[in-house]
């Protein structure tokens, strides 16, 4: 399959960190997931990752599995906020940006929009 511009299945990359983060995403059960490739598009970072977890709970089960294996792949401690509520937990690995949303918060802030619209000098 071609590579899209905009949002896509999760699939292999020929970044590690991103295929360390879609797998273990993968492994936590982490619904719905989205990969974008935001390269050129800002300078915050290469690729933006959404995805869904079922309740407060299993959002922040992923974030904790993957701030675990982030960890021990050697990359460092990313940053992590929002993990007192869980609604929308940001993982921050540098290269990779990772949102885990609760479905309706998802649904509400429908970030994949804004990051796949195509951008004009």
């Amino acid at each position: 399959m071609p590579a899209a511009a905009g949002p896509r299945e999760a699939s292999t990359s020929a970044t590690p960190v991103l295929d360390l983060v879609l797998k273990t995403l993968e492994d936590a059960k982490a619904e719905e997931t989205v990969s974008i490739d935001i390269t050129g598009k800002s300078p915050l970072t290469d690729h933006m990752v959404i995805t869904s977890g079922r309740s407060h709970r299993h959002v922040g089960a992923v974030a904790d599995q993957l701030e675990r294996a982030l960890r021990e792949a050697g990359y460092g401690k990313p940053r992590v906020e929002g993990l007192p509520h869980c609604d929308w937990v940001l993982v921050d690995a540098d290269d990779v940006i990772v949102h885990i949303f609760r479905p309706e918060v998802r649904d509400f802030y429908n970030i994949e929009k804004l990051w796949s619209a195509e951008f004009t000098d």
